[in-house]
This record gives C-alpha cells, sequence and structure tokens, in this order.
C-alpha cells in the first residue's frame, strides 16, 4: 500500500501531461489542416490514451489485486504483451515527454516576448502551429528509430589515461572495463555475444566490471557466468559487486549473490565484495580497490578506510565500485587514485532529446551520469553498460565498452 500515494501523484502529472500535449497538438492541426485537422486529431488522440494508458492502468489492477490478497500477479513475458502493450507505452510516453519540453519552451520565449506576441499574434500563433507539427512528426519518426539503434549498436569508446611515473610495462596497457551487462529476457543471448565479442575486440590485458550480471530472476545467472567466461584478457577478468546481483531471488539477497559469484567463479571470474586485488606484472603492480555500495548494502566507513589504505606502492591505483557516490570520489581523490571506475547509471538509461543538456531521470541520484570526469590527477570513467532496468528500452544512450590505454606523460 504504500506505493499508492506516489501512484496517485504520478497518475495526477500524466493526467496534466496528457492535457496540454493533446491542447497544444489539436491546435496544431486545426490550424493548418482546417478540413481535416480535427478528423486527425481525434484519431491520433483516442490510440495515444490507449497506448499511454493502458500500461499503467494494468500496473494499479496488478498491484491492487496483489495487496488484497497477498498473492503477486507474475508480469506476462511474450510477444504480444511486449509489442501491444509494454513497448507502446514507452514510445508513447516518450513521445509525450518530448514534445512537451520543447511546449513548454515555445510558452515560455511568448512570455518573453509578450508584447511583440501580441501585436504579431496571428503571424506567430501561424509560425507556432507549423513547428509544434514539426516536433511531433519529428519524435514520432526519431523516437523509434533510436530506441532501435540503441537496442542494436554497442559502442566502443576509447580514454586515454596519461600518467607521469607510469612504469615502461604499463605503457600501451589496454584496461577494458564494462557494467551493467543484466542479462534478462531483453539483453539475450546475441546482445551478450554482440557485447562480448566487442570486449574481445578491444585486446585487453586486464577486464573490470562494475557488477550487475543480471536483471533480476535466477534464470539467467549461469547464462550471464558463461558469457563472461568467454572474455579473453590476459591478467584475467573481475568484478564488484552491482545491485540486480542481489536481486536474483526476491527475498534473499545473500543466495542471490552467492550464486552470481559462484557462477562468475566457475568460469575463472572473480567478483570481490569489499577487497583488494594486485595484479603482478613484471616489476610492477596494478592495486585494485573493489568497494561495495549498492542499494543491499552500504559500506562502513571503518572499512572503506582500510581498504582504501595507502600502504601500498602501487605503480597504478584503482577504485572500482558500482554506483558513482560523491563520498567515495572524495575518498577516492583523498587517498590519491589514479582511476575510478563506475558504472549503474546505463549513460542515462533515457534521456530525452535537449541542446546542450542531459535530461534523464539519473540525475536526480548522481551528476556522474556518464562518461569521464577529472580531479586533478585522478580520472573518473562512468561506463554506460549494455543492459537495461524498470524500462525494457535505451533511448539517447547507446550501449557502451570502454577502453582505457595507459600512456606515460610527456
Amino acid at each position: 500500500m504504500r506505493w499508492y500515494p506516489l501512484l496517485i501523484v504520478v497518475l495526477i502529472i500524466l493526467s496534466l501531461l496528457e492535457l496540454y500535449f493533446f491542447k497544444k497538438i489539436k491546435h496544431s492541426l486545426s490550424a493548418l489542416f482546417p478540413s481535416k485537422g480535427l478528423k486527425v486529431y481525434k484519431v491520433i488522440k483516442i490510440i495515444l490514451l490507449i497506448t499511454i494508458n493502458l500500461y499503467p492502468a494494468l500496473l494499479l489492477i496488478a498491484w491492487t489485486y496483489t495487496n488484497i490478497s497477498g498473492n503477486r500477479i507474475p508480469t506476462p513475458e511474450n510477444f504480444f504483451y511486449d509489442y501491444l502493450i509494454l513497448y507502446p507505452f514507452w514510445f508513447s510516453f516518450l513521445l509525450l515527454l518530448q514534445n512537451v519540453i520543447y511546449f513548454f519552451l515555445i510558452d515560455i520565449i511568448k512570455l518573453l516576448i509578450l508584447p511583440l506576441y501580441k501585436k504579431n499574434k496571428v503571424r506567430l500563433l501561424s509560425i507556432q502551429a507549423k513547428i509544434v507539427f514539426l516536433l511531433f512528426v519529428f519524435f514520432t519518426i526519431y523516437i523509434p528509430a533510436r530506441i532501435i539503434f540503441d537496442y542494436n549498436v554497442i559502442s566502443t569508446r576509447i580514454v586515454d589515461y596519461k600518467k607521469k611515473d607510469l612504469p615502461k610495462s604499463l605503457e600501451n596497457f589496454h584496461l577494458t572495463f564494462i557494467s551493467d551487462m543484466q542479462a534478462d529476457r531483453y539483453t539475450d543471448q546475441s546482445r551478450l555475444q554482440q557485447f562480448i565479442d566487442d570486449v574481445n575486440a578491444t585486446k585487453p590485458d586486464l577486464v573490470l566490471m562494475g557488477g550487475d550480471m543480471i536483471t533480476s530472476t535466477p534464470e539467467f545467472i549461469k547464462e550471464s557466468g558463461e558469457f563472461v567466461g568467454k572474455i579473453k584478457s590476459r591478467y584475467g577478468v573481475y568484478s564488484c559487486v552491482g545491485d540486480h546481483d542481489n536481486w536474483a531471488y526476491r527475498n534473499d539477497t545473500q543466495r542471490s549473490l552467492r550464486e552470481v559469484m559462484a557462477a562468475l567463479k566457475k568460469h575463472g571470474v572473480e567478483m570481490i565484495d569489499d577487497g583488494k586485488k594486485n595484479i603482478v606484472i613484471g616489476d610492477d603492480s596494478i592495486c585494485i580497490t573493489f568497494i561495495t555500495n549498492t542499494y543491499v548494502e552500504t559500506v562502513p566507513g571503518a572499512v572503506l578506510d582500510s581498504l582504501t589504505d595507502n600502504s601500498n606502492n602501487c605503480s597504478l591505483k584503482i577504485f572500482l565500485t558500482h554506483q558513482p557516490r560523491q563520498f567515495l570520489v572524495d575518498k577516492a581523490i583523498q587517498k590519491n587514485y589514479d582511476l575510478f571506475l563506475a558504472g549503474h547509471t546505463h549513460g542515462g538509461q533515457i534521456t530525452l532529446l535537449f541542446p546542450f543538456l542531459q535530461l534523464s531521470p539519473t540525475r536526480l541520484e548522481t551528476k556522474y551520469q556518464r562518461g569521464d570526469f577529472h580531479f586533478g590527477n585522478m580520472l573518473m570513467v562512468v561506463t554506460r553498460g549494455l543492459g537495461m532496468s524498470l524500462a525494457p528500452i535505451r533511448y539517447n544512450s547507446t550501449p557502451e565498452v570502454t577502453l582505457i590505454i595507459l600512456e606515460k606523460k610527456g
């Protein structure tokens, strides 16, 4: 029952956005197509009202039934549910949001030029109608195209990290960083194989992972371990613990984590829960600190202090964690780490298209959404990962394999 107040607020906001959106579309079509505009508008309205509201309505019914009966209704997993309910909802919802932010911007501009607007009202209304129509048409085409692109394409992003006293043995060292593989029915074997192939194509000397091998349910634990086991890395593959690694079993996070760790270990991959690992390369070493900071478990302060002790004489120091939290970044800077690696954000899995800004719900949690951040001599890398959570789509956030090439600073 604790979900109902939040759900009601969300539904009210959604309803208001719909009213605003349909009002703008109606005015635009009526102005541009006086004879057929209203008929077209009515068709668009009926289709979008159904696709936007059917999925939330079904969720509300399922939650109500669960709270009354105590029996959970499983989410359907079939072609018809995905393509008739789930994907149409996310397309329509994004179409609504993308258009509304620009409609708001147009209305703000109108307020700023109000005196000029009043003098040229007829002409400016015609221009506004054309802009609204063009925005609607553009996003109707762009949104599904971008969703399909972000589902099928994986980019390899190359990052050069230069260190003044880097030993010769580590020059041109290939450190490949990945995160959030999240094997599930959407991130299927085809996507997983493509991801692993792209990792191997970087010819990694060392592969580090930011956790989240699965999304949920134990069904994909074995599969995730098998695919990660296909990675070819000269000095091994290691991972920290992610949020979803705890969620294979709804009420038993420890069992979930044990089974994920066991599946990885079976294929020679070590998932380290609050610990250290030294990779010896000739007379030099890479020291990695694995910090567990998830929704299930936050690293205790004493443990964090102990693991980040500066007593080791390392050629390169790496801080690896799942969530890019500020207190962890501050600790890594304080302890003179060279690299801080994190995932979790999916690069802002759903990021609205808007000039110069990354408009994503991820911003509510962290300002470190994707890419590289420099803190003096420390480089922080937040990779976009592969998989998805909450929404079965990515939008303006192409999956990523990150290759970090070590170089000596001249």
